[in-house]
C-alpha cells in the first residue's frame, strides 16, 4: 500500500468514484494537490480530499475507501499521512465533518478528534464538526 497525491492520470478512476465535486474543481484539486490517493499496485482503493476552510484551516471534506479495503488500518494511514502532510505546512489544527448518523464519527474520535459543534442541513441528520490538533 502507497499514499500519494492523486495525478492528473487519475482524474477518470477518481470522476467515476467521487461525486460530490464538480469536474472542475475535481481537476483543479488534482493539480493543487488536495486529494490523495491509496495504491495496492496499480489499482486505487481510495482517496483522501480536503480544502481551506476561511482560507487557512485544513478541512477533510472526503475520506473513502473502497469496501474490500476497510477495517485494515488504511483509513488511519491516509489520515494520519494527511495531517503529517498538514503540519509540514505548517498547520497546528485540522478539521472535519460527519454526519451524526454515520459510524465515521467514531472513526475520528479514536483518532482524536474532538467535537467542535455541529450544523444541520436540509433534511439530513445533524453534521458534528471535528477538530484535531497537530
Amino acid at each position: 500500500m502507497t499514499i500519494e497525491y492523486a495525478l492528473s492520470s487519475d482524474y477518470g478512476w477518481l470522476r467515476k468514484h467521487d461525486r460530490y465535486v464538480a469536474d472542475e474543481i475535481l481537476k483543479t484539486k488534482i493539480e493543487h494537490r488536495e486529494i490523495y490517493v491509496v495504491r495496492d499496485g496499480d489499482e486505487i482503493t481510495g482517496w483522501l480530499r480536503y480544502n481551506l476552510f476561511w482560507d487557512h484551516i485544513p478541512f477533510m471534506n472526503m475520506l473513502f475507501l473502497l469496501e474490500q479495503y476497510r477495517n485494515k488500518g488504511t483509513g488511519k494511514k491516509l489520515v494520519q499521512f494527511w495531517e503529517d502532510d498538514m503540519r509540514k505546512k505548517g498547520h497546528d489544527l485540522v478539521l472535519t465533518s460527519t454526519l451524526s448518523d454515520e459510524s465515521a464519527q467514531h472513526f475520528y474520535r479514536k483518532l482524536g478528534y474532538v467535537e467542535n459543534g455541529a450544523l444541520k442541513y436540509r433534511d439530513e441528520a445533524l453534521e458534528i464538526i471535528f477538530c484535531r490538533k497537530l
